[in-house]
């Protein structure tokens, strides 16, 4: 190791492992703020201009865009015609190159970001000379983050880099670029002949992590992985810590991600348990073991092997309680040690523990992802994801009976909860907890008929239960079906060319009913 390069736009560290290099007699190149950096900490450091004979021109756009410095870094080290020409030319190698980027991502997510100032912050030289010292990862070790310099640093004072950490540097400074061209692919094809953004670009690049291997899809003959996104939001199920338990499945993740996702949709405390990735339990309660106690009623033969989700951290008596089931996964922003204690015979239960991201004025909002991606047939289908959240104030009362302030509370549980229901969605509610849910059937009269049956069988009465319907009745019959089983008061969309059919249905019922105008399929 005889010469490094440095020009980085994040100083952070770079003085300190500069100091290491220098110390170990590595000879310093670097170009612009970065040299002056050096300079002003006593480092001796030769400026690029220098070092090229070339002075840096239009702005500082061209100024290691160069043969003497792509040839040091391009040249193998062991093909003696490569070094020949490197001596024809008088061209020196580089033997470690640290490079991080514009901040082209940061400067495009600042509000009132203009093309210019996104043109201004695209990188050239820096891509060019990262893919010129990836591609030649065996002679020359590339850093492309900050995160990289003490590994490096303490490999070359053991006596070298190895090919294994030289490898890995090359792989993610490849990543690297790919994620910063991806970025400006990005910003550049949303952007409309007006001036203004489109939500989705003329070509969506996706980025992401994988997180682990899994042992197989949804079917054993299914291979799987999971991955996050590059930049995950906080509060999302890709930030879970996972504090025991055996490795999480495909299946296991999907369901895991259904119950967090509903549950921290409550402002107030609330448990979800979750099977096949449809809710068959949700209450809210005082405590974590009440909201529990009141969500297992709702079907304890589907709670068996469910995905419990809390929305509060959870204390030694919900866990006792919780502990008493067959549980796969139990999800919660935290666990008291007393909690945890519950659960630390049971070495199989996965406790995922998700910290929650500060709630602000909207707290369904918080850490969730801006739209929904399906994979079709050689293609995708990208959507708006649906966090819109219905108020009080826009419920729009069509029946002679008005609801009461308690049945609109539970309206209003009811039609959180129906937005994670498969559709079709019924689902009959009382006293903050469900008492049936229908999901996922083909009719709606079979989603109602199905969530009554499933009340029944749980022993919970109907009677003057607050229903929700994922989207409007399209026949008064799915209406007459849930006030048969005791509904008392009913949520839906509207918009059906029969809503005043069923309005009137509902008035020959005696039974309130509230339109959102909002539909909440969810296939």
């Amino acid at each position: 190791m005889t010469t490094a390069l440095l020009s980085v736009s994040d100083k952070t560290g770079v003085v300190e492992f500069a100091r290491g290099l220098h110390a170990l007699g590595v000879r310093l190149l670097s170009t612009g703020g970065t040299a002056r950096l050096l300079a002003e900490a006593g480092l001796p450091v030769t400026e690029v201009a220098e070092h090229t004979g070339f002075p840096e021109m239009l702005d500082g756009r061209v100024k290691t865009l160069h043969p003497a410095i792509h040839g040091g870094l391009l040249a193998r080290r062991d093909l003696p015609a490569h070094i020949q020409a490197l001596s024809a030319h008088g061209i020196a190698t580089i033997d470690l190159l640290v490079v991080n980027l514009y901040p082209f991502e940061a400067t495009v997510a600042k509000p009132g970001c203009t093309l210019e100032d996104a043109i201004e912050n695209i990188d050239i030289g820096g891509p060019a000379m990262v893919r010129s010292a990836a591609k030649n990862w065996k002679d020359v070790a590339v850093l492309t983050d900050a995160t990289q310099y003490d590994e490096v640093l303490a490999e070359l004072k053991a006596g070298g880099i190895s090919d294994k950490t030289r490898f890995a540097l090359s792989v993610a400074a490849f990543n690297r670029i790919s994620n910063y061209d991806a970025a400006i692919s990005d910003y550049l094809s949303s952007l409309q002949a007006d001036g203004s953004r489109s939500a989705f670009p003329a070509q969506a690049n996706g980025r992401f992590v994988k997180l682990q291997d899994l042992r197989y899809g949804e079917n054993p003959q299914q291979r799987a992985a999971f991955y996050r996104d590059l930049h995950p939001a906080p509060g999302s199920l890709a930030t879970a810590t996972q504090l025991q338990g055996k490795e999480l499945s495909y299946n296991n993740i999907a369901d895991a991600d259904a119950a967090w996702e509903c549950v921290r949709s409550f402002e107030a405390g609330a448990c979800v348990i979750v099977k096949h990735a449809n809710p068959c339990g949700v209450a809210l309660g005082a405590s974590p073991a009440e909201a529990y106690s009141k969500a297992f009623k709702t079907d304890p033969t589907s709670a068996f092997g469910g995905i419990i989700a809390f929305n509060r951290e959870l204390d030694a008596a919900a866990a006792a309680l919780v502990a008493k089931q067959f549980v796969e996964v139990l999800i919660a922003p935290s666990f008291t040690p007393e909690a945890r204690a519950v659960f630390a015979a049971k070495v199989n239960t996965r406790l995922l523990e998700i910290a929650l991201p500060p709630g602000g004025d909207t707290p369904w909002l918080q850490g969730r992802n801006a739209q929904d991606v399906k994979r079709v047939g050689s293609g995708l289908l990208i959507q708006d994801a649906d966090n819109r959240q219905v108020t009080r104030a826009e419920l729009k009362v069509v029946t002679k009976k008005q609801p009461t302030p308690a049945q609109l509370d539970d309206l209003l549980f009811a039609w959180t909860v129906a937005k994670y229901v498969k559709s079709n969605a019924i689902v009959f509610c009382g006293g903050g907890m469900t008492l049936g849910v229908g999901a996922g059937q083909m009719s709606r009269v079979d989603s109602a008929r199905i969530a009554s049956i499933k009340a029944g069988n749980a022993g919970l009465s109907l009677a003057g239960s607050a229903v929700a319907s994922d989207a409007f009745f399209p026949f008064r019959d799915g209406l007459d079906v849930v006030v048969d089983a005791g509904a008392g008061c009913v949520i839906q969309p509207g918009g059906s060319v029969r809503d005043e059919e069923v309005i009137a249905a509902a008035d020959e019922r005696g039974i309130a009913m509230v339109l959102t105008g909002v539909r909440h399929f969810r296939h």
